[in-house]
Parts: C-alpha cells; structure tokens; sequence
C-alpha cells in the first residue's frame, strides 16, 4: 500500500510500505476514506516529538471502512464505516477504567502516528478496537467525521471541560486555528456571556465570528486591553491556549482573573515562563491534559443532530494521494488560508 513515512525532521515521503495485518486478537484492519492533518503531525516535522522516529507511518485521524477484524473485536465487523478515534485504549488498566484513555498505560493512549504505523495510509491496523473505533452513523458525511476523531474532543475536553466554563463565562480562545475554531464552538454549549478569540491572521478571526465569538483581535493589537475592558479589568474566567508557543501561554497567564482558569491545549516544543511572581495570589488555576476522546460518542451524537458545524473547518480537500501536496498546503496556513484540509478517495 501507499503511505506517508516520516524520513526525519522536515521529510516525509509517500511511498510503498507493507500492507499491515491483524497483530493482536484485539485489532482491526480498516481502509482508510478520509484522513486529516493534525497541527501535532507538524510538530512531528519540525523534530518536536522525538518518540516519532523515521520509517513511521504519520497520522492519527480517519474515517474508513472495516476489512478484518481479531478473533476478540465485537463492536464491529466487516463492512462497517468507522471513525478511528486519535487515542486508543486498552480499557484495563487504571486511567482506562477512569475514562483517562490518553493516560493508558497498557499500550494505548496516543500511539496512531506516534509509536505504532498511523492513518495517513490506504490501510491502518487500529488496537484496542473496541474501544478505539466508533460506528458511524450513516447521516454524517465521512470527511465531516474525520474532524470527531481529534480536534472537537480534544477542544472540548482539554479546553472547555478542564477550563470549567459555565454559564454567562467571558471565555477567551487565543489561537483561532482549528483547535481553537473546536474550542469557539464546543465552548458555546455552556451559554458562556462571551467568547473572544485572539489570532494573528484576519481569515482566522473572521471563521471565528461566523463560528460563534462575539469578539475577536489581532495577537498584535493588544488583546490583553480590550479583555481588560470588556470585564471591568478583571480578566476574563476562563483562557484557552491553542497555539503551542511560550508567548501565547504567557499572554493567557496575563488575561485571566483571579480565581479563573487557564486551559493550555496547545502542543509545547519550547519551555514556556510561568510567572509565579504575579500568579501566586491569584488563585489562578492552569490545567494541561491530552485528549482521552471520551467525550466522542457524544460528539458524534450531536454531530448526527447538525449540531457540530464541522464542513465549515474544512477549507481544502484533496485525494489521499496528495498527501504531501495537503500537507504543504496546511504548513504554509498563514499564505494559503487553510484551516482543516481532508483527503481522500476520489
């Protein structure tokens, strides 16, 4: 089969590798008919996930159809249409039986595209089936699906169950990029007063206000004041991180209020300060976390009622073969526009 190998920080290729085969009772084959980039495979690019090594098959995202299925699966069968959720989970151990599936610690938690071959392929081997591939309903278009597998739980849970938004909340999202257009949305199932996300790109802060925010700025344009004056220089309760650079987080650290919460979601290559000096009185709450993806049969749930906008994140779309076209075109986000970019069959 075909498949993005990682070649070693700023190559990838799309080649032919084995075609993979059923490795554990547990395990499903699926054919891959949409697949996603993450913003986590970019990091992988620029070396700032080392566990990645070269000849690994990238990706942790997809919507496909099952092929084969280990003797223990029961969830599905042959012939199902799945979602292969970015987190897989053995379901034994501690975190498991705590719904902290991104915590596994009997072979699962983030593995697709991390430690074990991932999804941008014709074919993927998933473990831990039962609890790693979702059945989907017939109404939700595939390369709509594919957005449930990473980026709406991860903002839903990382960002707006660990940053505790309530009603009448102001909640500010700085970085409007996918993660961050998942947090707008998902953030207004709890009736925040409201949502301000903070961006350097005019396109990203424009989605944000068709997605729900009722404010936006430009990162360059002083942020930190207008929140100050859309809350009476309190800060707003709840500051979501999607960015993954130390200035973000650290701007996040100056909006919040005492007794509000910092939500980091971002992916971190670089350490970032935290100003203590400021914080310790503040009786600030920061939270980090990974995804568990146990928020996803309720995803997708609303996502078959229409509740989950999640078309209006896809700006490109591409046939699985484009990879490293896709691929170049979501790296170069700020020039292209891009927000979400799927790929698939023809």
């Amino acid at each position: 089969m075909k498949a993005l190998v990682f070649q070693g920080p700023g190559r990838t290729a799309w080649q032919d590798v084995p075609d993979p085969g059923i490795e554990d009772p547990a395990d499903v084959i699926v054919r891959v008919d949409a697949v996603t980039i993450c913003g986590t495979d970019l990091h992988i690019l620029k070396g700032d996930v080392p566990e990645v090594t070269p000849g690994r098959v990238l990706g942790h995202e997809a919507v496909g159809t099952v092929v084969e299925t280990g003797g223990d699966v029961r969830s599905v069968r042959p012939g199902d249409r799945v979602l292969v959720s970015c987190i897989s989970a053995c379901g034994r151990c501690r975190f498991c039986r705590e719904g902290r599936y991104g915590q596994c610690r009997g072979g699962g938690g983030w593995i697709l595209g991390h430690l074990v071959d991932g999804t941008q392929a014709e074919y993927v081997r998933v473990p831990f089936a039962d609890l790693s591939v979702h059945p989907l309903p017939d109404s939700i278009d595939g390369s709509d699906a594919v957005l449930l597998a990473d980026i709406f739980p991860t903002s839903y849970e990382v960002g707006v169950l660990n940053g505790g938004v309530r009603p009448g909340d102001t909640v500010v999202v700085v970085g409007a990029g996918p993660i961050g257009l998942a947090a707008v949305v998902t953030a207004g199932f709890y009736s925040p007063g409201r949502v301000v996300a903070v961006d350097l790109a005019e396109s990203r802060l424009a989605a944000a206000r068709a997605l729900g925010a009722d404010a936006t700025v430009n990162a360059a344009e002083e942020p930190e004041q207008l929140v100050a004056d859309l809350t009476e220089g309190l800060g707003a309760d709840v500051v979501m991180e999607a960015v993954g650079v130390p200035e973000a987080f650290e701007m996040c650290t100056r909006m919040v209020r005492p007794g509000g919460t910092v939500a980091n979601i971002g992916v971190h290559g670089k350490p970032a300060v935290l100003h203590l000096e400021d914080l310790w009185i503040k009786d600030v709450t920061i939270t980090t976390g990974l995804v568990d993806t146990s928020s996803t049969p309720l995803l997708l749930r609303m996502a078959a009622a229409g509740r989950l906008p999640s078309s209006s994140l896809i700006t490109h779309r591409f046939e699985l073969g484009q990879m490293e076209e896709a691929y170049d075109v979501f790296g170069r986000a700020a020039d292209t526009g891009a927000l979400k970019v799927t790929l698939g069959k023809a």
